[in-house]
């Protein structure tokens, strides 16, 4: 087949790189360039296309009229997107021969939009998915073409969970590629009384409230720390940071946000539903990260302060 692949992040470099190997004819690879003070973790889409002699481009808007012309211009079969950051328009949609697919992170209908694998450890799902799915103009709600789905470990992370999402994917494009090359690919409706969606997060989404479960605190870190933003609360009119932490029966009650040193153990803080979190890594605004152990044994907090934007 011939096919213009619309590609980024770990995930598109990984997809892209699957199907090259697989003998897809890809003459056209479009991608995004890297945003001024985003962390990038990922490998480059664009050095991939690159290393392997394919024409790439970067455009602002891949549905202005002349993008449109230049993919027509490569009379593609298909149309790939891989954790592209633009939705694509019917004029895109319609120049492909047998189809336009999108890979989205989720096990569809459930997490349709965006940040999916953010937002399933934020939901305290236990199970995620990939999947492949015909692109329709509303985002993540076309026919479904195949799925994988694996499940969520306790200490797992948004990075964990994007690593276990990516090696998915390749073997999702590995199964289904022979049917999508010989036209014979099926088409699944999605039970749209399942259906959910989510928008994008922002770093002001980490902020924790101290009077949720220990469980809901738990899960907002674990989406969002390193290579994320993070989560974090407040101390002393200052950002701080949790990297991580974990969940724990507490020996005494606490209340939402106070603090309780244990010798030179641990850390506890206390959560809306009785139970605590042990603190493990934080920051200080302006600070390095640093043990929080270390942290409060310095005498940057004492037992019985609290933490939160009211303390």
């Amino acid at each position: 087949m011939r096919s213009v692949v619309l590609a980024y992040h770990e995930m598109g470099y990984a997809c892209l790189e699957e199907l090259l190997e697989l003998g897809e004819e890809v003459p056209l690879v479009v991608t995004h360039q890297d945003q001024p003070g985003e962390e990038i973790w990922w490998r480059s889409v664009r050095e991939l296309a690159d290393r392997r002699r394919i024409r790439v481009i970067c455009p602002l808007d891949v549905n202005a009229p002349g993008m449109v012309d230049e993919i027509r211009a490569f009379e593609p079969e298909c149309l790939f997107s891989f954790m592209f950051r633009q939705l694509l328009r019917p004029a895109l949609l319609q120049i492909p021969t047998r189809g336009a697919f999108n890979l989205h992170p989720s096990a569809l209908p459930k997490f349709r939009g965006r940040a999916s694998i953010n937002w399933v450890l934020v939901e305290g799902e236990t199970e995620t998915g990939v999947t492949l799915h015909y692109m329709v103009e509303k985002p993540d709600r076309g026919d479904i073409v195949a799925q994988r789905r694996f499940p969520i470990h306790e200490e797992d992370t948004a990075l964990t969970l994007h690593w276990r999402a990516t090696a998915e994917a390749r073997c999702l494009l590995r199964e289904i590629y022979p049917l999508l090359r010989d036209g014979r690919a099926p088409r699944i409706s999605q039970a749209q009384e399942h259906a959910s969606y989510f928008g994008g997060r922002h770093p002001a989404d980490g902020e924790i409230d101290w009077r949720w479960p220990a469980r809901r605190i738990y899960n907002l870190i674990r989406a969002v720390t390193h290579p994320y933003p993070g989560a974090f609360t407040w101390h002393r009119g200052r950002a701080l940071h949790i990297w991580w932490a974990s969940p724990a029966d507490p020996a005494s009650v606490l209340g939402p946000g106070e603090v309780r040193i244990e010798g030179r153990s641990r850390v506890l803080v206390g959560a809306g539903d009785g139970a605590v979190l042990v603190l493990r890594r934080v920051q200080p605004q302006g600070e390095s990260e640093l043990d929080a152990l270390e942290w409060a044994t310095s005498g940057q907090i004492a037992s019985e302060e609290r933490l939160g934007r009211s303390a």
